[in-house]
């Protein structure tokens, strides 16, 4: 099993940034792929940004949805078993609950929400206009 706690979120004015960060425990030794879903008040639960490990031919990449591309990264500490999302020049349309994921398995794109092995409790993002 694996746990995965997010901290990070809050409220913030449009423009601003926030950081998220997800911090993993438990077999995570099993864990290929970590990243980001986000959910609006009655909006289906979305992709933001996922990070898989490489293999030894091909690497490792990051996925970001259109949205966020060029406003959000993500990055991954191994040694620290954590992964974050740095959300800059933050949109009220980006207020949402966000999901730290985790997958054992190495993630093919696109990535289903029945997919994912793991869940976070989720964070608040507020983005005031």
């Amino acid at each position: 099993q694996v746990q995965l706690v997010e901290s990070g979120g809050g409220l913030v004015q449009a423009g601003g940034s926030l950081r998220l960060s997800c911090a993993a425990s438990g077999s995570i030794f099993s864990i290929n792929t970590m990243g980001w879903y986000r959910q609006a008040p009655g909006k289906q639960r979305e992709l933001v940004a996922v990070i898989i490990s490489g293999g030894i031919i091909s690497g490792g990449s990051t996925n970001y949805a259109d949205s966020v591309k060029g406003r959000f990264t993500i990055s991954r500490d191994n040694a620290e078993n954590t992964v974050s999302l740095q959300m800059n020049s933050l949109k009220p349309e980006d207020t949402a609950v966000y999901y730290c994921i985790a997958k054992q398995q190495r993630a093919t794109m696109p990535l289903r929400i029945n997919e994912i092995d793991y869940w976070g409790q989720g964070t608040q993002v507020t983005v005031s206009s």
